[in-house]
């Protein structure tokens, strides 16, 4: 009902440590999403395909560190476009 706390684990910006420029990370308010970090846009983390692409938004408490298969997911999917040419 109203005043509830809908999200009540859900860590704020303040307290989540901001990981290094380029940590494949999971958007998990995306359908698990992989993305390179790219940076910090007020509230929201700021990430970017790993094969090139429009960058979007998230909220940190929405995303957790990539794990190994995933990252290997992700950076074959980018070495697949680059050889097909859809990426430099």
């Amino acid at each position: 009902m109203y005043g509830e706390n809908v999200r009540p684990n859900t860590p704020t910006p303040s307290n989540t440590p901001v990981p290094a420029l380029g940590t494949l990370l999971v958007d998990t308010s995306r359908a698990d999403r992989v993305g390179e970090f790219r940076g910090v846009a007020g509230p929201y983390w700021s990430l970017r395909p790993v094969g090139g692409g429009a960058e979007w938004e998230a909220e940190p408490g929405h995303v957790r560190p990539a794990v190994l298969i995933e990252q290997l997911r992700a950076r074959t999917a980018r070495l697949n476009a680059r050889s097909r040419g859809e990426v430099l």
